[in-house]
């Protein structure tokens, strides 16, 4: 694995791949780190390079603060992924809060002229859709059974009291900057959008998903699996299928 130097402790590259053509950066979910996908990076053709953004206070950035608020957490990404994707043509790819960083990432980027060929947002509603939910104010134990139902692995971590005690508050400082994030009214990105949700999942519902639409002049589509909000877990291979796809027609 290659962990870029300085700003770049936020990108993580398990598989080098210097000469790809296009380079395909992951931001994981609330809760989560960059070692959901691992598995991507030898899961793509030669010429796809996967990126792995790490967000402080967990795993090798445990002694970081933790980034409670979305903006700071896409001004803080965006160095580093600058100089990780350089000139070439790339993509972002976000599952629940990552898809809505990813927004915010991709839009930043686009005002400097550098923004992705694509948008793949997952298991997240449009940035313009909000809920009156504020699961981050929930004390331990109802955060924990809300982590638990969220799916199997979930609820095996949080039997385990110490994954319980590390996860828990990691995962409410990403639901505080998720649930508190306002998106500016009217913004929309110039690179499509590809939005995939679980037909199951209870926190994207059908009709927020489509919201994505409004976020984009540059085509929309929408792809639903079955499955709830981690429906990735069991579809890994069909979504990596259709990033694919579009990192061909779109970026490449």
């Amino acid at each position: 694995m290659q962990r870029d130097s300085g700003p770049g402790t936020w990108i993580r590259r398990y598989r080098p791949r210097p000469d790809a053509a296009v380079r395909l950066v992951c931001f994981p979910h609330a809760g989560g780190s960059a070692v959901v996908f691992h598995s991507w990076a030898s899961a793509f053709p030669a010429d796809v390079e996967v990126l792995a953004v790490q967000y402080p206070g967990r795993q090798d950035r445990i002694a970081e603060p933790r980034v409670e608020n979305l903006a700071e957490l896409a001004k803080g990404v965006l160095p580093a992924l600058r100089d990780a994707v350089g000139d070439s043509p790339y993509a972002l790819f976000g599952h629940s809060m990552g898809a809505t960083l990813a927004f915010e990432v991709a839009r930043r980027l686009e005002a400097d002229g550098t923004g992705p060929g694509i948008l793949v947002a997952s298991a997240r509603r449009a940035p313009s859709r909000q809920r009156d939910q504020l699961v981050h104010l929930l004390d331990d134990a109802r955060l924990a059974s809300h982590i638990a139902e969220l799916s199997p692995a979930n609820s095996r971590l949080m039997e385990d009291a110490r994954a319980r005690a590390m996860i828990v508050p990691t995962v409410r400082s990403d639901l505080r900057a998720i649930e508190t994030y306002r998106c500016p009214p009217g913004l929309a990105l110039r690179a499509p959008i590809l939005t995939v949700i679980g037909d199951s999942d209870p926190w994207t519902t059908l009709d927020e998903a489509q919201a994505w639409a409004r976020h984009t002049r540059g085509g929309f589509e929408l792809r639903l699996l079955p499955g709830g909000h981690f429906y990735l877990d069991d579809h890994q291979d069909e979504v990596r299928e259709l990033v694919r796809e579009r990192l061909g027609h779109r970026v490449a």
